[in-house]
């Protein structure tokens, strides 16, 4: 038996060495996020990466060349789903400040920000929107095992409309800025969809309203028709992928609702008949109601525009309390923390937020865990500690269940059945 602290060293690197061995992982306690049961004493089994078999300690048959890692007092979840990050991006420049460094600068940097995703307990994401394809880029590094980061969901350049949130509206006309994914009319927005596609995204990401940090845009205005979101919608699912839109205004998000998102992001907004909508047609609202914190505290000094932090102002508190509202009214829901707006490390203090605001800590994890996996059309993959899945789980010091903040501070994380993070 390896104790855990002979396992410090081992990092991501190694990965491809420990999936070609079985692993016996033990803990005291684990969290079934299916039945929200402690069961006492697990172990998990994995080979090549999946798990084979969840038992506990009054049955341990165990291949006889096995290695054992005793993770000791601590509580297992499954690794952690955020459906709404940004990995190339770095919330301390904010405003014009980016323009100091040359294009690929911020491509490069998002390295260290999966790691830190990872590390925090986000075995997967959802990456809503990139420049330069780098989420596509940063997927491909982790699966061929030279960057250490968790299972990405790309969606390469978000689509929008012209002079929308999703464009460049930040410089004047001399310098002829355009997003390469903006598109104008149903026709010009289904080739988009077919570009992402080409490129490597596995969920195409839309930008239905205005937004907090564009210029020349609202955060309440719709920016594409019920057509040109239909066609969308269409376009990806002919091509089996799922759809997420941007909106924060009412019209907006119904209109994305009805032409048939998969997910709705942060619907600040909403009323009463869009909470309605969502209900009936089963749709995903990902609301970020956490990050507003770091933006108004730092986002001055990091350079954001005073006009940017004004929309933030504005919306936070409305947003939080739509969130309640859609959560009671049993609006399914995902965990989206818009990392990259604030440190990606710290993505896991939307947790306690989503408690504050109505949820109970089983139901906060489920949309980390479950809910996400759902919306993320992995349900059989990710999301639960169960034979055939990924061999990807996390743990925590306490019982997450009576302080949902143990997940601001994950203690141990595995992935593919490796060690990434031990103490």
């Amino acid at each position: 038996m390896i104790p855990i602290k002979g396992l410090l060293a081992l990092s991501f690197t190694i990965s491809a060495t420990a999936n070609a061995e079985t692993i016996v992982y033990t803990a005291d306690r684990m969290l079934d996020v299916d039945s929200g049961q402690m069961i006492d004493d697990p172990v998990i089994i994995v080979t090549d990466g999946k798990i084979t078999r969840v038992t506990d300690q009054n049955d341990p048959v165990e291949p006889a060349d096995a290695r054992t890692v005793a993770l000791g007092d601590v509580t297992l979840l499954p690794g952690l789903i955020d459906m709404h990050v940004h990995l190339d991006a770095n919330p301390i420049y904010g405003g014009y400040s980016s323009l100091q460094f040359t294009d690929q600068f911020f491509t490069v940097q998002g390295v260290a920000n999966a790691r830190a995703m990872l590390e925090a307990g986000f075995t997967s994401v959802r990456n809503v929107g990139s420049d330069n394809y780098s989420d596509i880029a940063y997927k491909q590094a982790i699966d061929e095992g030279l960057i250490a980061g968790p299972r990405i969901t790309p969606a390469g350049y978000s689509l929008g409309a012209t002079g929308g949130h999703c464009d460049q509206t930040f410089l004047p006309p001399s310098f002829k800025a355009k997003s390469p994914a903006v598109g104008d009319g149903p026709a010009e927005l289904r080739k988009k969809v077919r570009e992402q596609r080409k490129y490597g995204a596995e969920v195409i990401k839309v930008c239905a309203t205005g937004g907090v940090f564009s210029r020349n845009t609202e955060p309440g205005q719709q920016q594409l028709t019920l057509e040109e979101l239909s066609a969308i919608v269409d376009e990806a699912k002919l091509w089996g992928l799922k759809t997420a839109a941007h909106a924060h205004g009412a019209a907006g998000i119904k209109t994305a609702i009805r032409a048939g998102f998969t997910t709705i992001e942060h619907a600040s907004l909403v009323d009463k008949e869009g909470i309605e909508l969502a209900r009936q047609n089963g749709t995903y609202f990902g609301m970020d109601i956490f990050n507003t914190e770091y933006t108004q505290s730092e986002g001055k000094k990091n350079g954001v525009l005073e006009e940017n932090l004004l929309k933030d102002r504005q919306i936070a508190q409305l947003q939080r309390d739509n969130f309640r509202a859609a959560h009671q009214a049993g609006v399914k829901m995902v965990f989206s923390s818009d990392a990259g707006v604030m440190p990606h490390g710290i993505a896991g203090g939307q947790f306690k937020i989503m408690v504050d605001y109505g949820m109970t800590p089983l139901e906060a994890i489920r949309a980390a865990t479950v809910s996400a996996a759902d919306a993320l059309g992995k349900a059989d993959q990710v999301g639960r500690i169960r034979a055939g899945y990924y061999a990807d789980f996390i743990a925590v010091d306490g019982d997450p269940l009576v302080n949902v903040r143990e997940l601001e501070d994950v203690d141990i994380v595995v992935k593919g059945g490796a060690l990434i993070k031990g103490q």
